[in-house]
């Protein structure tokens, strides 16, 4: 559905959603309204099986998943449900995303804890970088920490597995936000075991819009609550987050459907095709520009961020977005250190030529 007199190099921010899938959402909605009060007595049924089928994708068993609207929701769900005390630290990176930034500043004022923030550089040369910042940011007070699996700003593949092995030798839980990891990295949370993941499945896995999930390891379930607290209170963990109101859950059930998609297109396939082509279009963006790359390869996901040619502070960072979108390029234009910066992503409907028309709109 993508405007084709765009050039749409954002897909990390949102996603496009296939027709087809558009198509199941559409086929849901119909059948809610001509039966509304049986499609809502049957819905918790379909929930559980679509998060069985999460499971089965992601290592793990599907009554330990929820859906929620977004990872946000999901961190927020967790933060809200757990007791800091005043002195107690809420670990993160300076890459957390700001949504999720603003939770822990909220939930920490709330009760006297702080957040901290280790310090991952950027340029950066190496995934040991993250672990030596985490490790030097954990003190005795630290009491969670909310670690990215993908970030979103830098678009950094972080080593989740070796960063919460190393947040559990020291006994403090880790929420993983995997906001941009479904889809675009494989997800085993049982070997993980980490203990709170959720993510998307809007941005790189083709559902619909306020599609995510979030597990919760069986230890944790019950006093981990959703974000609206409704009938199923203290009944589950399942029955608390699959009925908290009513609202239309058309996008939800469009989930297998975006599944079965990326399926048939094949899931490495998809997966060779964005890293490779993210691949070209650093290099071919860094080439035109006379820019370095920021980050190794080996830390790519399907989106490469490049530092903004030029000498612009990062109060330009609006400006020039609006200057890109005049001329129909959708990409991600954010203020980092002092600069600005461009994330471009690399989705399947993509080719080499959108980013040449980036490279030559700013060169």
């Amino acid at each position: 559905m993508l405007d084709p007199e765009w050039v749409f190099l954002n897909n990390g921010s949102f996603g496009a959603t296939p027709k087809v899938v558009l198509a199941e959402q559409d086929r849901w909605r119909q059948g809610l309204e001509r039966q509304p009060l049986q499609f809502m007595r049957e819905l918790p049924a379909r929930i559980r099986d679509i998060c069985d089928r999460l499971g089965h994708s992601f290592g793990a068993d599907g009554q330990d998943i929820a859906l929620v609207t977004n990872a946000s929701s999901g961190v927020h769900s967790v933060l809200s449900s757990l007791e800091f005390s005043s002195g107690d630290e809420l670990l993160t990176t300076g890459h957390a995303y700001g949504a999720v930034r603003q939770a822990m500043r909220h939930f920490a004022e709330r009760s006297g804890a702080t957040v901290v923030e280790a310090e991952v550089p950027f340029p950066i040369a190496s995934s040991e970088e993250v672990v030596t910042a985490v490790r030097k940011a954990i003190t005795p007070r630290t009491r969670l920490a909310v670690l990215d699996h993908i970030t979103s700003f830098s678009g950094l593949v972080y080593p989740i597995e070796a960063l919460v092995a190393e947040c559990r030798s020291r006994g403090i839980p880790v929420l993983v936000d995997g906001a941009h990891a479904p889809g675009t990295v494989p997800i085993d949370l049982r070997s993980l075991d980490a203990d709170f993941y959720t993510g998307n499945l809007h941005k790189w896995l083709f559902a619909p819009k306020g599609c995510g999930f979030l597990w919760v390891k069986p230890e944790h379930q019950s006093k981990i609550h959703p974000t609206v607290i409704s009938h199923g209170y203290q009944q589950g963990f399942t029955e608390e987050f699959d009925w908290t109101g009513t609202f239309d859950p058309s996008a939800w059930l469009s989930i297998p459907a975006a599944l079965t998609f990326a399926a048939n297109l094949g899931i490495e396939e998809m997966r060779s095709y964005n890293r490779t082509l993210c691949a070209e279009a650093a290099a071919l963006l860094s080439e035109t520009w006379g820019v370095t790359l920021p980050a190794p390869p080996e830390m790519r996901g399907f989106s490469a961020t490049l530092p903004y040619p030029g000498e612009f502070p990062a109060s330009e960072a609006p400006r020039l977005a609006g200057a890109l979108q005049a001329r129909r390029i959708e990409v991600h234009i954010s203020p980092w250190g002092g600069r600005c910066w461009l994330r471009v992503s690399a989705q399947v409907y993509n080719e080499r030529s959108d980013y040449e028309i980036l490279a030559h709109a700013i060169s």
